[in-house]
């Protein structure tokens, strides 16, 4: 028999052997069994621990992902609150451009009874209206989902609109603040 022909007999025995005592097993290539196809082959030949990761590892990468989470977290949150004031903020400026283009058609701001709705139809009583003046032919809800208020007369203006942040009730700070004609209201009362 010949050095390099090998039995599954044989086989067998590496395995049981390799398995019991493989700290005595050797690391060259000509002591590894032979196994039929290349696949299995490269099985083989990986070692025991080399296939995933331990519970320890993938907790420290779980707690990792959680501490940056709980630190990124609140101010990505604080973004998207801040970006919620200057989107209300940008729309109430748009009611503004409409209103004035109402105002130059009719001769006048709509009255509280018509309210923002003048914008997207024709009010009773209005002989030149080129609207809808606002896109969409809709009024539009504040970023929190509210609706807008319209006051006519305003306190410096002749109209008043505003949005009542995120609580929608009147008062509040942060983004809980009520926002009118391009400025917040708790702060401009201050």
């Amino acid at each position: 028999m010949s050095r390099h022909v090998i039995t599954r007999a044989s086989l067998n025995l590496m395995g049981i052997v390799s398995s019991k005592f493989g700290a005595f097993r050797r690391r060259s290539r000509r002591s590894r069994p032979y196994v039929g196809s290349a696949g299995r082959r490269q099985q083989a030949m990986r070692g025991h621990g080399e296939g995933g990761f331990t519970l320890v590892e993938m907790l420290v990468v779980i707690t990792i992902i959680g501490l940056v989470m709980g630190l990124v977290g609140p101010r990505v949150l604080s973004y998207l609150g801040d970006a919620k004031v200057k989107a209300a903020k940008l729309q109430i400026e748009s009611f503004g451009s409409a209103l004035d283009l109402f105002y130059l058609d009719a001769g006048r701001y709509p009255s509280a009874s018509e309210g923002l709705t003048a914008l997207v139809q024709r009010p009773a009583g209005v002989s030149v209206w080129n609207g809808p003046y606002l896109k969409n032919a809709s009024v539009p809800v504040d970023p929190w989902g509210h609706v807008y208020l319209y006051r006519v007369p305003g306190e410096k203006r002749p109209y008043q609109i505003i949005s009542l942040g995120s609580d929608g009730q009147e008062g509040g700070t942060g983004t809980a603040a009520d926002i009118g004609n391009g400025e917040t209201l708790a702060a401009a009362a201050h």
